[in-house]
């Protein structure tokens, strides 16, 4: 297993080129074989989604002094969380690892539609009105920090390996792009691949303009636990290529420049897509 030094030293090289080989790879894929018709030209909603991405590395690098994988080895170090604590093989430890923070990940994408406040900041991701790789980038400010500070707790709980650490966070941020890809997939393809990550038709669902299918598929990269806990739904009412995506506000152009997108969380009321009894009876 590499060394911890080495994990370090290699992160950021590592997550910037699988970034960039994953986007390329989408962005080309979405215009050789796209699952939708695209009505807004890519420069509107790409410019302003990829500027968001640079502000959101700044204020995570200028909020914390060390991030996920710096702490999971600084948890080694000194004896910190559960897997720095009792005594299991290493592959044990990074495949549990992977596994509990991608669950950890599952219920906090519940968490920020279930509470008004925390929906304030993640409705703007859905408030993107097409679907493609660049959505899976599109996530407010503050909400990456939130997001950070989650992890960093479960990762000195859990006390995982460094390099589980690294493979999940690498993972993580090529599934989103993989998942929100307007690409076409052939049904049968799409249906085995269900059964072991997230697919691009199953989390458009979740971007629907409809609460009860904006409130399921919340899973970014295994698909089981919206299996196991009752959040899965197969497929749009309006099927792939009738339904609406986005939601109900911010729904012209102007919304999808950058300071549009910057205030959202403080315009308008938070009610009705949060998970609430009121979306649940409609």
């Amino acid at each position: 297993m590499p060394t911890s030094e080495h994990i370090f030293a290699a992160e950021p090289q590592l997550r910037l080129g699988v970034f960039l080989v994953v986007l390329a790879i989408m962005a080309l894929w979405e215009v050789l074989a796209p699952r939708r018709r695209r009505d807004i030209p890519r420069v509107i909603r790409w410019s302003n989604n990829l500027a968001l991405v640079v502000i959101d590395i700044i204020v995570l690098r200028l909020t914390f002094p060390i991030l996920a994988v710096g702490l999971a080895i600084i948890a080694q170090e000194r004896g910190w969380g559960l897997f720095n604590l009792i005594e299991a093989p290493a592959w044990i430890a990074v495949l549990v690892s992977i596994i509990v923070l991608d669950l950890v990940i599952y219920l906090q994408h519940v968490m920020f539609h279930a509470v008004p406040a925390l929906w304030r900041l993640h409705r703007m991701h859905h408030a993107d009105l097409e679907f493609d790789v660049t959505t899976g980038l599109r996530f407010h400010p503050i909400e990456i920090v939130l997001s950070m500070g989650i992890k960093l707790a479960m990762v000195l709980v859990l006390g995982p390996p460094a390099v589980a650490v690294l493979i999940f966070e690498v993972l993580l941020n090529a599934t989103a792009m993989f998942n929100h890809s307007n690409v076409r997939l052939p049904l049968v393809v799409d249906r085995l691949l269900r059964l072991i990550m997230v697919t691009p038709d199953m989390h458009r669902v979740h971007h629907s303009i409809l609460p009860a299918e904006t409130n399921s598929n919340f899973g970014f990269n295994l698909p089981w636990w919206d299996r196991l806990l009752g959040t899965y739904r197969a497929q749009p009412a309006a099927g792939h290529d009738a339904m609406t995506i986005g939601i109900e506000q911010f729904r012209t152009r102007r919304d999808l420049w950058l300071d549009r997108m910057l205030v959202q969380p403080v315009k308008g009321p938070a009610s009705g897509y949060p998970i609430n009894r009121e979306a649940s009876d409609k």
